[in-house]
């Protein structure tokens, strides 16, 4: 009978023992901005829809409240002007600062960044996806209070289509504002005060005509992105807008609003780490 040498046996083991390294597994595709923007702006809107809308007529009450008591004090003129624009972009001021900051204050508080850490998205899809879901609410309001404020005061209706432009850029540059407030904030409750002040900024600074300010107050309506979208609006009033200054206010808000949307990618970015 042959013996097999133990060196033959332990390198036979050895060989059976060693098993094919697995291939690596294929990663997937990296989720892209666009689609990702779309799946956040849907959930968040059908999310936000049953409870922000009693907001929202809130936003809009309010606003046509403010419509009416400037009414016993403005009878028309450029002042009428400044009044119903500001007014009118009160209601996106409401929704997309004042409610946006409360969002992302509370869902900084409840560790609700720590789910949308998980998935698959840019950063900027989410603040993109939540910000287009809030100023999306706004267009009602805006074009109710604008309508109404034009009849009260004996505005023409013609050019209101700007609100088209006016509603998503002076939203964009809000919603910056507020989602960055959002998340900067240590406290929910810090954040509501920082979206109560910057919504009182905008009634301030917005609807009450710019000519009977002072002059430090005027300085600080140029710093308030909203009001370009105020003047915009009010522009187009006049029986010939100045399209030039009206696309010069417009392109201020974008962009604001490109620089503010950043911010506050950077400020989620920020606080998801923590």
């Amino acid at each position: 009978m042959s013996v097999v040498p133990a060196e033959s046996l332990s390198g036979s083991a050895r060989e059976v023992e060693r098993p094919a390294a697995p291939a690596p597994a294929a990663l997937g595709p990296r989720a892209r901005l666009w689609p990702s923007l779309g799946a956040v702006y849907r959930a968040q809107l059908s999310r936000a829809r049953v409870a922000r809308i009693p907001l929202l007529f809130v936003a809009t009450f309010q606003s046509v409240g403010i419509l009416i008591m400037m009414r016993g004090v403005v009878d028309g003129g450029s002042e009428a002007e400044s009044v119903v624009a500001g007014s009118a972009v009160l209601v996106v001021a409401f929704v997309a600062l004042n409610l946006l900051a409360q969002y992302f204050g509370q869902l900084r508080a409840s560790g609700g960044l720590d789910h949308y850490a998980t998935l698959p998205v840019p950063p900027a899809a989410v603040v993109l996806g939540a910000a287009a879901a809030y100023a999306s609410f706004t267009v009602p309001g805006t074009v109710v209070t604008a309508v109404f404020g034009c009849v009260l005061f004996g505005l023409p209706l013609t050019h209101l289509w700007v609100l088209v432009a006016v509603i998503p850029l002076a939203g964009a540059a809000l919603s910056g504002l507020g989602a960055a407030c959002g998340l900067l904030a240590p406290r929910p409750e810090l954040a509501t005060l920082l979206g109560q002040l910057g919504m009182s900024a905008a009634l301030l600074l917005g609807v009450l005509p710019a000519d009977r300010m002072p002059e430090v107050v005027r300085l600080a309506r140029d710093l308030l992105p909203s009001t370009y979208g105020v003047e915009a609006l009010a522009r187009t009033f006049s029986a010939h807008p100045d399209w030039a200054f009206v696309l010069g206010d417009l392109a201020v808000c974008a962009g604001v609003g490109v620089a503010s949307l950043a911010a506050a990618t950077w400020a989620y970015r920020r606080a998801a780490v923590r």
